[in-house]
């Protein structure tokens, strides 16, 4: 594979199928049980949630079904972001999870992330479905930057999964 495919494979894909959801979709150069695995592990989430600049703090994440989860993100110029938030409510490693997602700088906006790990080998595809209960809720989230946040914080997660595989 050369470069320039690399790249194209592992590119983020973010689509709007239905008035009320998100999906995206993006390729990892690890195996499917390594991805998970450093999804799951509240001890790398700083090293790789959230956008370039920006420091993650785990708050809670008890990776279970009814588990809640709860990350504090920092800027680089030490202000804090509203927080997120949500409750696990399928847990099936290393092939999916089901969990709430809301910012609490919009408290009550929920959506349902149902995130798969698809095993292509030595590459992982992963796919977020995420569900708002209305159209403006969605686009809420588009406006919000989503796309370019969640590239950069999948480009620290490709990062950390090459350095730890070398």
């Amino acid at each position: 594979m050369t470069a320039d495919q690399q790249q194209a494979s592992s590119a983020l894909k973010v689509t709007t199928p239905t008035d009320r959801e998100i999906y995206t979709e993006r390729v990892f150069d690890a195996p499917r049980e390594r991805v998970f695995a450093v999804y799951t592990d509240p001890e790398l989430i700083p090293e790789w949630w959230g956008p370039r600049g920006t420091t993650a703090t785990v708050d809670e994440m008890d990776v279970r079904p009814g588990g809640r989860w709860r990350f504090l993100i920092r800027n680089s110029d030490g202000s804090e972001v509203p927080a997120m938030h949500g409750t696990y409510r399928e847990v099936m490693p290393p092939e999916r999870l089901v969990q709430t997602f809301e910012w609490e700088g919009m408290p009550g906006h929920v959506s349902v992330d149902t995130v798969t790990f698809e095993d292509l080998g030595d590459r992982t595809k992963v796919v977020t479905t995420s569900i708002f209960h209305t159209t403006e809720e969605r686009d809420g989230m588009l406006e919000s930057g989503m796309e370019h946040g969640l590239g950069e914080t999948y480009d620290r997660l490709e990062e950390l999964l090459a350095r730890d595989a070398g």
